[in-house]
């Protein structure tokens, strides 16, 4: 009995993991697709401040293309970009998933996200 708990939290982990690949791959390609946006390349060439924000850079296809496994099971990331301080933040989460195994893992885990940043 202690094996296939032990087998099944390595697969639980395993899910978490890839889901968190997953975040960080459309994370970095929301990222460049902000930099070829118009608002933040007129804002480097201009010397300004951009003003990139929302999810206007990546249609739901081309995310269902490069994290198709965040789309198992009806879930659906979110990608946010975020223009603060000296930075544009490119956030995404994914509602809805939870670990298997809430005993023994995190209450953090149930809320996998991933940003990166793009200093100007």
């Amino acid at each position: 009995m202690a094996i296939f708990t032990l087998i099944f939290a390595v697969f639980d982990l395993g899910r978490y993991m890839i889901t968190m690949q997953s975040l960080r791959s459309l994370a970095g390609a929301g990222a460049r697709a902000a930099m070829l946006h118009d608002c933040y390349t007129n804002a480097v060439l201009t010397k300004t401040t951009p003003t990139c924000s929302g999810d206007i850079y990546l249609s739901d296809a081309k995310k269902r293309a490069l994290v198709p496994f965040l789309y198992a099971n009806g879930l659906s990331p979110t990608l946010t970009t975020v223009t603060g301080g000296s930075a544009v933040t490119v956030t995404t989460s994914v509602s809805g998933f939870s670990m298997v195994f809430t005993t023994i893992w995190p209450s953090s885990f149930n809320s996998p996200s991933a940003s990166t940043k793009i200093p100007f």
